[in-house]
């Protein structure tokens, strides 16, 4: 019995042993198929199939590299080699890369693996991206020509990103930054510029940057009384808020006295109109001036501008540079000791006429919080004046200062 089944054993393992090479053959088969069908640039250079050389695609840009495999194929000890950009782009990537070659099951995995590396790198280094074909430069060129250089203000190194001028009719000098996509002009750029409204512009195949141009101009008169009336504003009164205004705020935080201001958000639409106002103070100041809005808002002339209608509705006289210093009205917070905390400045009194100490609404948020003799209900919390113990409450700070 021995006799007929040992020579039927060898037999037995050749067919196993057959059966493996060719289940083997089959995926690695596969494997190139799927490889070629995902990088066609890349392709063995030996029988073996353990060196690849050639290119990876990525967004539209062609990457030489080569990939060596060991002779059992394991991924986690291959080695890479690429060119000069490769390696400048994956700079910061090689822990990531090392990490999809231990736990890609095949090449084609960890080929799509690093491209997805690559994408992401791509992504964060703007100066490695796809360069435009020859016609882009003659398009831009055509363009700056027609539209005329004197509005140009500036141009990046790769001729993507322009900075344009625009002067309006009441001589407000201002600039929008065109962002142009490699295939302009069939894509429409990006634009961007410091203005109170969005910036929304019509874009054909057609479309050139003297259309930009013309369409920024149109808004910009469309906003002239609207900047108008914040340029007086900011010519004639102390304004605590915004510190440096620039032409995309419409609110101003004017000053009125010491520890005492009146905020006011412009509309952009209707410049003239009575915008939202709030006064800010302590109560037995600031009780008096919202009585006089309440008693006089139909006094407003729509004719007049805000500032105009300010003076006659409250009834007062706004501080100016012209006759009193800023300092008069930056009082700095009592428990931080400063006058800005970020971009905050105090807006929280103390109500006793005998005290009227300002606090930053955040700072004193903190310091209240901090008392077990304070308490809280909702979002107000309650407590005593830092400086005299009188009540003073004050409303959690619903945004970062």
């Amino acid at each position: 019995m021995s006799k007929h089944t040992s020579p039927d054993s060898p037999p037995h393992r050749c067919v196993n042993s057959t059966t493996q090479h060719h289940t083997a053959d089959f995926e690695m088969s596969r494997m190139e198929s799927l490889l070629v069908k995902e990088s066609p640039l890349l392709l063995p250079l030996n029988k073996d199939k353990t060196v690849y050389d050639g290119f990876i695609t990525v967004q539209e840009r062609d990457f030489r590299i080569r990939i060596l495999l060991p002779p059992d194929h394991q991924l986690k000890l291959a080695k890479l080699q690429c060119c000069w950009q490769l390696k400048q782009l994956l700079c910061g990537y090689g822990h990531i890369v090392k990490q999809r070659l231990h736990h890609s099951p095949d090449l084609v995995s960890f080929v799509l693996e690093l491209k997805t590396v690559l994408e992401v790198a791509l992504k964060c280094r703007p100066e490695c991206r796809s360069i435009p074909p020859p016609q882009y430069y003659s398009q831009l060129i055509i363009e700056m020509e027609d539209l005329g250089w004197d509005k140009l203000v500036s141009i990046d190194t790769e001729f993507r990103t322009l900075r344009l001028r625009a002067e309006d009719s009441s001589g407000r000098q201002h600039v929008v930054t065109v962002k142009l996509k490699p295939k302009h002009p069939v894509e429409a750029p990006w634009c961007s510029a410091d203005l109170p409204v969005p910036l929304a512009l019509t874009w054909t195949p057609q479309s050139s940057l003297g259309h930009v141009h013309t369409q920024f101009l149109l808004l910009l008169e469309s906003l002239a009384e609207f900047w108008a009336v914040l340029d007086e504003i900011d010519e004639k009164t102390w304004v605590l808020e915004p510190e440096k205004p620039s032409r995309a705020d419409t609110m101003r935080r004017i000053a009125i006295a010491n520890n005492v201001s009146i905020k006011v958000e412009v509309d952009t639409q209707h410049p003239k109109m009575l915008p939202e106002c709030c006064l800010l103070g302590a109560e037995h100041v600031v009780t008096p001036l919202r009585n006089k809005l309440n008693a006089n808002m139909h006094l407003w002339n729509p004719d007049c501008s805000i500032l105009q209608n300010l003076r006659d509705v409250l009834e007062i006289e706004f501080p100016s540079p012209a006759t009193h210093e800023k300092s008069s009205f930056s009082a700095e917070c009592g428990i931080c000791y400063a006058y800005r905390l970020e971009s905050a400045i105090p807006d929280q009194v103390c109500n006793d006429p005998r005290c009227g100490q300002p606090f930053h609404q955040a700072c004193l948020y903190e310091w209240l919080r901090g008392l077990p003799s304070s308490r809280q209900s909702f979002n107000i919390v309650f407590g005593e004046c830092p400086y005299c113990s009188k009540p003073i409450t004050v409303k959690m700070s619903t945004q970062k200062p």
